[in-house]
């Protein structure tokens, strides 16, 4: 169970997102910076897909290291949440993902002027992803549907580097135990290792911040400790990486990020997806 095995395009990685769309992902993120949850998540998978387009292009175009799902869950609905051309897609070549945002935004970012301060500059911003809010968490359905998704794919790459499962959500799930769900994926294993599972929960409890623990007795409820249980241990190459990102981490470190603000959504996509060396 190395996790080292080579990502290549004959060997690709497969990544992909479980996005909370119910109704209380209208409630602010909280932190010091302002933002619906909805909006705050829907900008960090966009901007997450455009930097794994540009870590993966080469002089011969985005080369599919990767193949990407963005599953959506809320009120009744699961499934698949690329918008545009590619509505409906499960999984998707990252150079088809490249190739295909719903549409190209301007945004204006400040950046620096060169001589210390801070000058307002227009960019384009692809986005893929829209935010949705609308109805329950229906967690379960949508982690037995990743499951399906993760099943299918070690079948056609039962030696590459294990699929990684990233789940953003701020309620509890809805229709049954998560935890059992949740084993459905990290229950199965290419020859590398077993699956990854990683668990981002902004609590409407409240509570401390916490971030990749390796216990759970901080942690204010049973849901949040379900979704610390369902979450997999990080292996080497996201360790290292973490640990250079400042973070507190050890071998029994959990992908598992609480009440994340802006940053910390951000950060937690950033080393969840630190797989291994592209080749």
């Amino acid at each position: 169970m190395s996790y080292s095995a080579e990502i290549s395009r004959s060997s690709p990685a497969c990544v992909i997102l479980m996005i909370d769309q119910s109704a209380s992902m209208e409630d602010p993120i909280g932190g010091d910076a302002p933002g619906r949850k909805a909006d705050v998540v829907a900008d960090a998978i966009n901007r997450l897909l455009t930097e794994l387009s540009v870590k993966c292009a080469k002089e011969d175009g985005v080369r599919d290291y990767f193949h990407v799902g963005v599953i959506g869950y809320g009120h009744t609905t699961v499934g698949p949440a690329f918008g545009g051309v590619l509505a409906g897609r499960d999984l998707v070549p990252l150079s088809q993902v490249a190739d295909n945002p719903a549409r190209i935004e301007e945004r204006v970012k400040k950046v620096p002027d060169g001589a210390g301060g801070l000058v307002e500059s227009v960019v384009r911003f692809p986005v893929w992803l829209d935010p949705k809010a609308n109805g329950g968490t229906p967690m379960v359905r949508a982690l037995n549907h990743v499951a399906g998704l993760v099943s299918g794919w070690l079948a056609e790459h039962p030696g590459g580097f294990p699929p990684i499962v990233l789940n953003l959500s701020d309620g509890e799930s809805t229709d049954g135990d998560l935890v059992a769900a949740a084993a459905s994926i990290t229950g199965q294993a290419s020859a590398d290792g077993g699956v990854l599972l990683f668990n981002l929960h902004v609590s409407a409890a409240g509570g401390t911040p916490a971030e990749f623990l390796s216990t759970d007795v901080s942690l204010p409820d049973q849901h949040a400790r379900s979704l610390f249980a369902a979450s997999s241990v990080l292996p080497p190459s996201m360790l290292a990486y973490a640990a250079s990102q400042g973070k507190a981490v050890n071998e029994e470190t959990r992908g598992f990020v609480y009440n994340a603000d802006i940053a910390g959504v951000v950060q937690f996509l950033e080393i969840g997806t630190r797989a291994t060396e592209l080749r």
